[in-house]
């Protein structure tokens, strides 16, 4: 039985992967930092028990690898505005903890090391012009020049440059880039855009845009995602190796403001408010998606918006969704830090007392 290791295995993603994981006969080992594990929507009742490990990936050492087959490296942090809280902190944990890490997985014989990449290291596209990306055919591919608005997204650009160097006929990395997850997990966060409209929507009856709406934004069901790294995980050397996957759907290219407009039309009493007419969101991109379709033939995507909407509203009409869970810190990332911060639960380094 194969066994992954899988950083941040508590978080948004992480929690569903290890399930599916679990599902299809890995076995897991999962390593987390605990940040955001005060409450959740609901439990995942896992079909076997696995080793995890409390631990911060900068702590992490090769006694913790022994038998580990694959890593999936999800741990990170995400969320533009709590990167820029700490550049330093973002470029420490992002970036040199990964390579650090990735290092000592190519010396313990960790053949595959998936890396949870992202589609915002393409940032702006065509000059911030939303209204003519279609139009011009600004589409980007993995092969696209990068420009990066986040320290996010530079921490993403320079692990992929550094996993590159450290590929060879026993050690294979492979980026993974996200676009914008949504979806219902355990550990929901709603500090992205689909999850965050639809709060809005069912706990005061307004979509809120903060922007103009008009940005171009691709994305991706969570459970997508986690069929991605399975897909690769089961894939050969050959199809894989030191390769990089734009990970979603070429139909799930989406404007801010269509997004709005599809959740209206499933929940149609809500009012849709723009309310940054004059702050148009910089991060504006169409991503194309067919190198996974055409050479990962077992990634098989089974959601889209509209199903996804509707997951939502299920769940949040089953729990009664109330305004303060919407907005509780546990499920906005740069709260939560904030919170354990000001408490002193953790450091400045955002490291446990």
């Amino acid at each position: 039985m194969e066994t992954i290791l899988i950083t941040g295995n508590l978080g948004y993603i992480g929690m569903l992967l290890a399930e599916e994981l679990l599902s299809e006969d890995f076995q897991i080992i999962g390593v987390d930092s605990g940040f955001y594990n005060d409450k959740q929507l609901y439990k995942i009742n896992y079909s076997r028990e696995f080793l995890q490990l409390k631990k911060d990936i900068r702590d992490i050492n090769l006694s913790d690898l022994n038998g580990v087959d694959s890593i999936i490296h999800l741990a990170a942090l995400v969320n533009d505005p709590l990167c820029e809280l700490n550049p330093e902190i973002t470029n420490k944990i992002n970036y040199l903890s990964t390579v650090r890490l990735a290092k000592l997985a190519k010396k313990s014989g960790v053949s595959k090391f998936l890396f949870s990449s992202s589609c915002s290291m393409y940032g702006e596209a065509d000059g911030g012009n939303s209204k003519n990306l279609k139009d011009n055919n600004v589409i980007f591919d993995e092969n696209s020049p990068m420009n990066p608005l986040s320290e996010y997204a530079k921490s993403k650009i320079n692990v992929e440059r550094d996993l590159s160097k450290l590929a060879d006929d026993k050690f294979s990395p492979v980026y993974l880039r996200n676009t914008t997850a949504y979806g219902l997990s355990p550990n929901i966060r709603f500090d992205i855009v689909v999850n965050n409209l639809m709060g809005w929507a069912y706990t005061t009856k307004e979509i809120k845009i903060l922007s103009d709406g008009k940005a171009w934004r691709p994305i991706v069901h969570v459970r997508d995602i986690c069929n991605a790294f399975i897909t690769v995980l089961k894939s050969s050397r050959d199809l894989i190796h030191n390769e990089a996957f734009n990970v979603g759907i070429n139909s799930e290219n989406f404007q801010v403001k269509d997004i709005a407009n599809e959740i209206q039309k499933i929940m149609r009493d809500c009012e849709i408010k723009i309310l940054g007419k004059d702050n148009p969101d910089p991060r504006n991109y169409i991503v194309n998606f067919d190198k996974i379709k055409n050479t990962l033939k077992l990634f098989n995507p089974k959601w889209n918006l509209k199903k996804g909407i509707k997951e939502l509203l299920d769940f949040f009409e089953k729990i009664n969704l109330k305004y303060e869970q919407f907005q509780d810190k546990n499920f906005t990332r740069i709260r939560q830090l904030k919170y354990l911060l000001e408490n002193q639960l953790i450091n400045v380094n955002l490291e446990w007392f």
